[in-house]
């Protein structure tokens, strides 16, 4: 039983990170869509997309560090691991959002051939492509700060950003 609630408790300080990262990212991309938006009448969106988006993200990047491909180029520089870790969330980002139109529209329509057809003829594909060219940028960034504290240290980057640590 320990072993298992520490195995969730690892899981869960992985999961922080990244969703606290994609969170601030997606409700500074929710409120100036909502302040542009607001000038044309357009209904606004829910800044609730944003804690959604986030735990959607913060879960993809945790499946995906789970495979063993994906710290590919250890030893090279890491700008070949920040790339290839930033295809690799895009992808699987697209993905999973393609997934949850296409389950979204499987309902509305009655399975997934009718809903896949219709998901492509309905779907507003230039907000999707928009929204994955910014996912595409804020996992280059995440990718980046990560991939840098891991060559420098969990603890030299606290220290580096917030001075040393009081024990």
């Amino acid at each position: 039983m320990r072993k298992i609630f520490i195995t969730i408790k690892h899981e869960f300080l992985e999961l922080v990170p990244p969703t606290i990262f994609f969170f601030i990212s997606f409700c500074l991309l929710i409120l100036t869509q909502n302040l542009i938006s607001r000038q044309y009448g357009i209904p606004l969106t829910s800044f609730a997309n944003a804690v959604v988006g986030a735990l959607i993200v913060g879960k993809v990047v945790l499946i995906v560090d789970h495979f063993s491909f994906v710290n590919k180029f250890p030893q090279k520089p890491l700008a070949y691991n920040v790339v290839w870790k930033t295809l690799i969330y895009v992808l699987a980002a697209v993905a999973v959002r393609y997934v949850e139109h296409l389950i979204e529209f499987a309902r509305k329509y009655g399975g997934i051939v009718d809903g896949n057809l219709h998901l492509w003829n309905e779907m507003v594909w230039p907000k999707f492509w928009l929204i994955q060219m910014w996912l595409s940028v804020l996992f280059f960034i995440f990718c980046a700060l990560r991939e840098l504290m891991r060559a420098i240290g969990r603890e030299q980057v606290i220290r580096m950003f917030f001075g040393s640590r009081s024990k």
